[in-house]
């Protein structure tokens, strides 16, 4: 569940990028319901800026099997968490279940051209690069796991303009997603200022 000061920051993202011009798509990889591109769209609606492409990765079918380096930040292991709650999965935060039909029928409740979003179903690991956009102006990251946040970074942040924003939703929560974050951007002699939103989430401009 996005909180409210994640939900804000990710509204003031949208205004910012729209205000300054910055040039690319929105990207959310892990959306859940599609309660935070629900909150893109209106905000884009509402600046007359609906020429952008929104992209939604996600399973549709809940959270992919997690890795040994997979923990939240109480230590407890993701598989652990994810096995005691298997069987109420639909509601469970940690398998954060929806179906492609719930997400649509969350989008429809914009005015957002439809054919300016588009969902990409399957793990990132295996539907990107293969489709991604040319450029992106924001890109938010909540697919918690290692694996897929660090897949993420290496094909997707490269595609970030320059002044466009970073959005990391677990970086204080999971240690695999903050794992992934902290190893691409020193592989990578990336100098990037990580700002605090809230107790999990961080957000950062993207500089030449």
């Amino acid at each position: 569940m996005t909180s409210p000061q994640r939900v804000f920051a990710l509204v003031e993202a949208v205004k910012y990028i729209h205000k300054n011009g910055i040039a690319g798509d929105i990207v959310e990889c892990g959306v859940w319901k599609g309660g935070s591109m629900l909150a893109v769209a209106e905000t884009l609606v509402s600046l007359g800026d609906t020429q952008r492409t929104l992209y939604m990765y996600d399973t549709y079918g809940g959270m992919p099997a997690p890795e040994e380096v997979d923990s939240d930040f109480r230590g407890e292991k993701a598989a652990d968490l994810l096995q005691s709650n298997a069987d109420k999965k639909e509601s469970d935060l940690v398998w954060a279940y929806a179906t492609l039909d719930t997400v649509k029928a969350t989008m429809a409740l914009s005015a957002y051209p439809a054919g300016n979003i588009r969902y990409v179903a399957g793990k990132v690991e295996d539907t990107i690069p293969a489709i991604m956009p040319d450029k992106i102006a924001i890109l938010r990251l909540d697919t918690d796991w290692y694996s897929s946040t660090k897949h993420e970074l290496v094909h997707l942040f490269p595609k970030l303009s320059n002044g466009g924003i970073l959005i990391i939703d677990d970086y204080g929560h999971w240690e695999g997603a903050r794992k992934a974050v902290d190893e691409y951007f020193e592989e990578t002699g990336t100098r990037i200022y990580l700002s605090r939103i809230d107790e999990t989430g961080r957000v950062a401009v993207k500089q030449q």
